[in-house]
């Protein structure tokens, strides 16, 4: 249990350095933005510095590079031109970021999980990180033939596709995954509720809490759902029905929820 604990601090403790919260709470870019004696330039220094936070992030950079490509991949719908060549280049461009990332998940696999977790959400998290971790290292293959390093076209067109067979499949027990704690989340808001029955709820700091994190895991949700319809795309399961522009448009969807979800935690508002 000792070690279950450490480990786990250990995650959260990396998880805040990746997302720099102590950075941005240092900063409090709103009490900048209330002191009136901040200049124009300043308060513009303040947003160039939260900006550079932003971009230093490798996973922010590469979820732009994803918005660039599935929108070339939209205006091009599959046609010979300038939007396609924006949208293999910067394909191959995104590989070179995700060198060695498969190392993330093959972590989460081997990690402890949270005591008290149902064991059907616990089989779905590590599924998804077996199957995000075989993806990511088997498009390394692909980077290596688009390079011109692997030589073999035949086997690294099928690497691809079991890669993104695997992808697809992470995507679906990322959904799955997410379904089950929704579903726990709200039926431990509705025991919370029936605890402060006669109270505003939304007063709560337990239950904006539990709020909060069921509007996050629906929108990572969505965001899975989603992605397993741009694999299908890029496997070209049902062309007829999910063409390059529905692809691109899905692809291009899920990019900007997921910089969204890289963004930094707004600072919490301090009550008198």
């Amino acid at each position: 249990m000792k070690r279950v604990r450490q480990t786990k601090r250990l995650q959260n403790f990396l998880i805040n350095i990746a997302n720099f919260d102590t950075l941005i709470s240092a900063l409090d870019l709103h009490q900048v933005r209330k002191n009136k004696k901040m200049s124009t330039l300043d308060v513009a220094r303040t947003e160039l510095a939260l900006a550079v936070l932003y971009l230093n992030k490798a996973e922010a950079r590469d979820k732009i590079c994803r918005a660039i490509q599935y929108g070339s991949k939209f205006v091009s719908d599959g046609k010979p031109g300038t939007a396609q060549n924006v949208d293999k280049s910067t394909s191959l461009a995104r590989k070179v970021f995700r060198l060695f990332k498969f190392v993330n998940d093959l972590h989460a696999l081997i990690s402890p999980v949270e005591p008290g977790t149902p064991i059907p959400i616990v089989l779905l998290g590590k599924s998804k990180n077996a199957l995000l971790s075989t993806f990511l290292f088997l498009d390394q293959v692909v980077w290596l033939h688009r390079s011109g390093i692997y030589k073999n076209k035949e086997r690294a067109e099928l690497i691809g596709r079991i890669s993104l067979f695997c992808w697809m499949g992470s995507s679906v027990c990322t959904t799955l995954a997410e379904l089950g704690e929704i579903g726990r989340l709200s039926k431990s808001m509705k025991k919370l509720t029936k605890e402060l029955k006669g109270t505003d709820k939304y007063k709560n700091e337990q239950y904006r809490a539990k709020l909060k994190a069921s509007n996050e895991r629906s929108l990572a949700m969505i965001k899975a759902a989603m992605d397993i319809v741009v694999a299908i795309g890029l496997l070209q399961l049902a062309p007829k029905k999910i063409t390059p522009r529905v692809t691109g448009a899905f692809g291009f969807t899920t990019s900007l929820i997921s910089c969204y979800q890289l963004l930094p935690s707004a600072p919490k508002s301090k009550t008198p």
